[in-house]
C-alpha cells in the first residue's frame, strides 16, 4: 500500500507516518509548511521522516485540486490519511478564512480528488472535539447532537464531516472521521497549552489560566492516538451497511481538572509555575469528555497512558529538543 497522509509535517501527521513506515508502509507526506507555528518544528519534524526509504514528500496545499489529483495518480496512493487543517479555536478569530480555505475547501478538494481516483480503498480524516461545542451532557458521545459549535474553528470540523457523508453516500467512497480529544506529546504543538505551559513555566513567566482554572479536559497522550488512527485507516466502512462514513471518538475517557494538569506539569517541570487568572475566552468550552466505546468495539482502541504518565514524557523531549 501507498499511503497519503496529509499534513505530514504536522503533530499528528509526524506521529502517524512514523507508524506507518515501521509497518513498512510506503508514505507519501503532503503539507503547505505553513507559519502558523514556527516552521522549524515542522522542518525538524520532517528531517526525521526523510530518514525512511519508504518516504517521500511534496509541498502543496489540500486546497488545490489539480495538485492533489496529479500527486494521487503519480504515487498510486491507495489509502489517505487527511491530517491537513488550520488548527487552533482561538486563532479562528483572528483569520477565519484560513479556516475555510484549509478545512472547508480544502476537504472538498481532496474529496472530489479522492473519488475520481479509482486506486483508493479508504479516506481517514481528523476532526475534531469542538464539533460537541456546548453540550453539557458529559461524556460526549458519537450519537449527541453537534449543531451548536462555539467556535468557527468547530463549524468548519462539523462541515467536513458532512462534506465526509455526501461524498460517501453519493459515490460509495469509505470516510471515517476521528474526533480527536486534546492530543498531546513529544513533537507537539507550540499553540497548545501543554507547551507553552512548559515553555513558560521553564522561563519564570506567568501563564494565563482561562476561566479562572474552572475547566476539565479529555487529554490524549499522541501514543494511544495513533494506534486508533492506523486501526481506522484498516477497517474502511463496508458499503453494504449503508452510508460508508463513520465518526468515532478518540480521546482518553478522562476528564482531567485544569489545575490538576497544570500540577503535574510543575511537577515535571520542577519549579512552580506563576499563574495570572483570567475569564473564559471566546470560542472555548468548559469541558470535553470522550464517550469511546464505539471505538473500542470498532477498532479496538485502548488508551492507556495518563496526564501522570504523559506530560512528563513531554517535558523529557522539550528540554531535549528546546536543550533547556
Amino acid at each position: 500500500m501507498t499511503i497519503l497522509v496529509t499534513g505530514a509535517a504536522g503533530f499528528v501527521g509526524f506521529h502517524v507516518s512514523q507508524a506507518l513506515l515501521a509497518r513498512g508502509e510506503a508514505v507519501v507526506g503532503l503539507d503547505n509548511l505553513n507559519d502558523y507555528y514556527d516552521p522549524a518544528l515542522k522542518q525538524a519534524r520532517l528531517h526525521q521522516l526523510e530518514k525512511n526509504k519508504g518516504f517521500a514528500f511534496e509541498t502543496g496545499n489540500v486546497a488545490d485540486f489539480d495538485g492533489l489529483a496529479d500527486l494521487l495518480a503519480r504515487h498510486k496512493i491507495t489509502g489517505v490519511v487527511h491530517l491537513a487543517a488550520q488548527a487552533g479555536v482561538r486563532y479562528s478569530l483572528e483569520n477565519p478564512l484560513a479556516y475555510a480555505e484549509s478545512n472547508v475547501t480544502g476537504q472538498v478538494a481532496l474529496f472530489e480528488a479522492c473519488r475520481r481516483h479509482e486506486k483508493l480503498t479508504h479516506l481517514v480524516y481528523a476532526s475534531s472535539s469542538s464539533v460537541y461545542g456546548g453540550n453539557e451532557k458529559v461524556p460526549f458521545s458519537i450519537d449527541d447532537p453537534v449543531d451548536r459549535p462555539e467556535s468557527l474553528y468547530a463549524a468548519t470540523k462539523r462541515a467536513g464531516e458532512l462534506i465526509g457523508r455526501v461524498y460517501a453516500k453519493l459515490y460509495g467512497m469509505p470516510a471515517t472521521g476521528l474526533r480527536f480529544f486534546t492530543v498531546y506529546g513529544p513533537w507537539g504543538r507550540p499553540d497548545m497549552a501543554y507547551y507553552s505551559f512548559t515553555k513558560a513555566i521553564l522561563e519564570g513567566q506567568p501563564i494565563r489560566v482561562f476561566n479562572h482554572g474552572k475547566m476539565r479536559r479529555d487529554f490524549t497522550a499522541i501514543e494511544d492516538i495513533v494506534p486508533g488512527v492506523i486501526a481506522a485507516l484498516d477497517r474502511p466502512p463496508d458499503a453494504a451497511e449503508g452510508v460508508p462514513q463513520r465518526l468515532y471518538n478518540l480521546g482518553n475517557h478522562r476528564s482531567e481538572t485544569l489545575m490538576h494538569f497544570i500540577e503535574v506539569l510543575e511537577q515535571a517541570c520542577g519549579r512552580p509555575a506563576e499563574k495570572v487568572m483570567a475569564g473564559m475566552q471566546a470560542g472555548d468550552v468548559v469541558e470535553t469528555f470522550a464517550d469511546i466505546d464505539a471505538s473500542r468495539r470498532d477498532l479496538g482502541y485502548d488508551p492507556k497512558t495518563s496526564i501522570d504518565e504523559g506530560l512528563p514524557r513531554f517535558v523529557d523531549w522539550y528540554r531535549t529538543y528546546h536543550k533547556v
